[in-house]
């Protein structure tokens, strides 16, 4: 459905050239979203797959061991969409203080979407609204080191920004100027507490996420707290006990067409065509994420039978393997310190993994080896491959 401009524009002063910056209208659309049964059936395949995550994380014998790296697979995902290029592999090592593949920054970034993500859950955990506050807090942590920190983490914007072009006269989208940005912000709060009507919560994500985008209240690091905000909501709102779903990999994926939606709702106003990709985008997300915990689960349980095959040595060969479920880059003496059994029992265990085809070593060191479940890594590193 095709409505008129959503929202009006202002003439800014910046960078010493006049743009015209858009003001977004404040949520919900006007005149409503109009539901056909297309449109309706998929929001209901939507929720039906996300029913069909959380069910998958009640049945995990350990969510822990799946979400650590879920989470970082996130972050690398949303950070690549910004132009990083840390993969999953450099992040594990950057935590555990090896040298990445690839620039420090740039696995610096990814690692403080991570500090950010969990910062963000458990304040929801502790009763914690999602709010103007939690949003700085969470931005504050997103840029507290590496390329970001100079800008202005956890503060709204005190300058004019834009996205695309060189300047903002040929710029793609020119957001709010800073004078707006608390109205406009504190209006998309009221809308995300219901206010001044009651929306069911996958639209309230789809909805709040193209309206964070459009005001763009930071210097930096919007786009990713803008996809992290998606799940934030839907974990708040109990839709998912876990956060196992990540959109980052379908709008990496499908970017062109998903900046091209992002402005078709501001200028056109065609909020269906933008939902209607949403739905598509968690529908294939959670399929992924179901699909991926039901190949780590055939993993582990394969590699499993093997190690219980050795006999006497299984118990303690099995709580090695069990940690690198969690983490699958691990350095023996971390492994050590993890688990609590001797240096020794860990490094013969060790041995059995790596003969049992399991396990591969990272390093040639006689000391603080690297070890690799390179099975494991691979299923979660699925569509995190550098980008070109």
């Amino acid at each position: 459905m095709q409505r008129t401009l959503q929202g009006h524009y202002v003439s800014v002063s910046t960078v010493g050239e006049e743009a015209q910056a858009f003001v977004p209208a404040p949520l919900p659309p006007n005149p409503p979203i109009a539901w056909t049964p297309a449109l309706r059936n998929k929001f209901d395949e939507a929720l039906l797959m996300l029913g069909r995550l959380d069910s998958v994380s009640v049945l995990l014998p350990d969510t822990s061991l799946l979400l650590y790296m879920y989470i970082r697979k996130e972050a690398v995902l949303s950070s690549m969409i910004e132009g990083t290029q840390s993969s999953l592999s450099d992040l594990l090592l950057f935590e555990l203080d090896e040298t990445p593949g690839v620039p420090l920054n740039d696995v610096q970034e990814v690692s403080n979407y991570v500090a950010a993500f969990h910062h963000g859950l458990k304040r929801l955990s502790d009763g914690f609204p999602i709010s103007l506050r939690l949003i700085k807090e969470v931005h504050g942590l997103l840029l507290a080191k590496g390329r970001g920190q100079d800008q202005a983490p956890g503060d709204f914007r005190r300058s004019q920004n834009w996205i695309g072009g060189t300047s903002p006269q040929n710029a793609a989208f020119v957001p709010p100027p800073p004078e707006l940005i608390l109205d406009c912000m504190g209006k998309l709060e009221l809308f995300l507490h219901d206010q001044p009507e009651s929306t069911p919560v996958l639209l309230k994500a789809a909805l709040a996420h193209v309206q964070f985008e459009t005001i763009h209240p930071f210097l930096d690091g919007n786009g990713r707290l803008g996809r992290l905000l998606i799940t934030l909501l839907l974990c708040s709102q109990k839709v998912l006990r876990e956060p196992m779903l990540y959109l980052s990999l379908y709008f990496k994926t499908h970017r062109q067409r998903y900046y091209e939606l992002l402005n078709i709702v501001r200028v056109k106003g065609d909020w269906e065509a933008w939902l209607d990709f949403f739905a598509d985008a968690v529908i294939v997300t959670a399929k992924q994420a179901v699909e991926t915990a039901q190949n780590l689960l055939d993993l582990s349980h394969a590699d499993g039978v093997k190690i219980k095959s050795l006999g006497r040595v299984s118990a303690s060969v099995l709580q090695v393997h069990r940690a690198l479920m969690e983490r699958p880059i691990a350095t023996s003496k971390g492994l050590v310190e993890k688990i609590g059994l001797t240096p020794a029992t860990v490094n013969k265990s060790l041995r059995h993994l790596e003969q049992l085809g399991i396990v591969d070593e990272m390093t040639a060191q006689k000391r603080n080896r690297l070890f690799q479940y390179r099975a494991y890594v691979a299923v979660i590193n699925q569509g995190t491959e550098r980008m070109s």
